[in-house]
């Protein structure tokens, strides 16, 4: 190598030496001032609370300030996230295991507003009429004003065999409902009603997805198809959703090996997942209607995202809720938890879950004594509805739930298996 080659050389290393330190010291420096930020920040904290500890006219315990400080940091971030007192953490591990006190409804916090994501089949607040959609102004004729995720829960929460008053706005019927509720154990079903209808057409519907509901769906599929059953409608309306695994599961029962299911992304490595397809699904080629609602969150809409990105279903109903977020249960040392959002979904062709929903295939409103439809987001949604409250009470009146004897989504899903059914005959004549 030349003389002039090899000072060219080393400029090139010593620039490039340069710009990594500059770099390094640069992170570092962006680190020390998020630090210092963080210090300041903290101080200002500690200097708040003892403030508060010292001077407010009630004397207050330590552990009441910090859980109702963590509480608040929480549920700035999103409605979902959420600080987990011992009890409220011991509640959702019950919970998750299918069975727990109350009146069955899935709640968030949207445009503000507390609302009901969906009520839970055969549950006493599904009995009283509660819808996907409903806002919550009252619980026990009190305001639910800037109310919590955490602090709604617990109010309707409680022992079973007692009463808890609700009223609802439903704005599609323009209507302000009250119910009286008894709460009850809630057992939670999540196959129901597996059944083979007219042209050998299975049904399924799958209430929520829970520890082995995969297992239960695949044990009634298997009853159908020695009934006869050629192909499936699954119900996934006002399924909240559940266990991510389970929801993966499930989907692998209709999909081939190899398949992306659901893709998750957030701010570290360790959260940007791709959950595949392990095997051949068992049902991958049966023709399949899918219905969905405004009730259908999370794991229904990783479901039917998932097969109608493949193609492999038609979705008919309306758009559904547009949970896309992650949540993770992080226990802490005393026994409480954090409930922190750490990703959001994505179906396999990329398209994000979180409030964009799952559109159908096939968009066909419940009939007018169905479900209402989605709420359209305003800023001040808020304000207007509580604004306008105490106006409307004359408009209070009981509801009966919905009979499902005349299902118009149902009716068509019937409809349009049938002619699938036929257009392969054809095809298959040719």
């Amino acid at each position: 190598m030349s003389r002039k080659r090899l000072l060219q050389f080393s400029a090139v290393a010593l620039l490039l030496a340069v710009a990594v330190a500059a770099s390094s010291l640069w992170a570092a420096s962006t680190d020390r001032k998020q630090q210092d930020d963080l210090y300041r920040q903290v101080e200002l904290f500690s200097d708040t609370l003892t403030i508060v500890q010292k001077d407010y006219v009630d004397e207050l315990e330590s552990k009441k300030l910090i859980y109702g400080a963590l509480a608040g940091m929480l549920s700035s971030l999103d409605p979902h996230s959420q600080f987990m007192e011992p009890d409220a953490y011991n509640e959702l591990k019950v919970e998750t295991e299918g069975k727990f006190g109350g009146l069955g409804i899935e709640i968030t916090i949207k445009d503000g507003l507390l609302t009901v994501v969906t009520p839970i089949e055969d549950t006493p607040a599904w009995k009283a009429g509660v819808k996907a959609g409903d806002i919550v102004v009252k619980i026990d004729n009190e305001l639910t004003r800037d109310i919590n995720l955490g602090d709604a829960v617990k109010k309707l929460r409680g022992k079973p065999g007692t009463e808890i008053n609700l009223t609802v706005l439903r704005e599609k019927e323009k209507k302000l409902l009250e119910f009286k509720i008894i709460r009850d154990v809630i057992k939670i079903q999540d196959i129901k009603e597996p059944k083979v209808l007219e042209s050998n057409i299975g049904y399924v519907r799958i209430v929520e997805f829970r520890e082995g509901t995969d297992e239960h769906l695949k044990s009634a599929l298997d009853d159908l198809k020695k009934q006869g059953m050629d192909s499936l409608i699954l119900d996934l309306r006002n399924n909240p959703g559940g266990l991510l695994d389970t929801a993966v599961n499930t989907t692998e029962l209709f999909l081939e090996k190899g398949k992306v299911v659901v893709s998750t992304k957030g701010r570290k490595d360790n959260q940007n997942m791709e959950f595949i397809c392990r095997r051949d699904g068992p049902y991958k080629d049966m023709p399949m209607v899918l219905l969905v609602n405004e009730g259908s969150a999370s794991g229904s809409e990783i479901l039917s995202g998932a097969l109608q990105d493949y193609k492999r279903v038609i979705v008919l109903g309306v758009k559904t809720f547009g949970k896309g977020l992650v949540q993770t249960v992080i226990p802490m040392s005393d026994g409480s938890a954090l409930r922190l959002t750490t990703s959001r979904y994505f179906t396999p062709n990329g398209r994000n879950i979180d409030k964009e929903g799952i559109i159908p295939d096939l968009v066909v409103e419940q009939s007018a004594v169905g479900d209402p439809a989605t709420i359209e987001e305003s800023a001040d949604k808020s304000v207007e509805i509580f604004e306008q409250l105490d106006q409307k009470e004359d408009t209070l009146k009981e509801v009966k739930p919905q009979s499902y004897k005349n299902d118009n989504q149902l009716m068509r899903a019937l409809d349009l298996l049938k002619g699938i059914k036929i257009y392969q005959k054809f095809c298959q004549g040719a």
